[in-house]
C-alpha cells in the first residue's frame, strides 16, 4: 500500500511541474467558456435572430445545391 502511495505522490508532483498539462488544462477552460458563450447566444433554442439567420442561410445553400444538381 505504501508503494502505491509513494508512486501516486510522485505522479502528482510530476503533473504539478508539467507545463504541457497546464496548457492542456487552459485549453479545457477556454473550450468551456466558448461553449458557454455559444449557449448564451443561442439561448434555449434557435428562435432568436442568429438562429433565424442561420436557418435562412442553410435553406438558401440547400436550395442552391439542389438547383445546381438538378440543372
Amino acid at each position: 500500500m505504501l508503494k502505491y502511495y509513494i508512486e501516486s505522490k510522485e505522479a502528482f508532483k510530476r503533473l504539478r511541474a508539467d507545463q504541457d498539462g497546464v496548457v492542456s488544462f487552459e485549453y479545457i477552460i477556454v473550450a468551456v467558456c466558448i461553449v458557454g458563450a455559444v449557449g448564451a447566444v443561442f439561448g434555449g433554442g434557435a428562435g432568436g435572430q442568429i438562429g433565424a439567420a442561420l436557418t435562412t442561410g442553410i435553406t438558401a445553400i440547400t436550395t442552391a445545391f439542389a438547383t445546381a444538381i438538378a440543372g
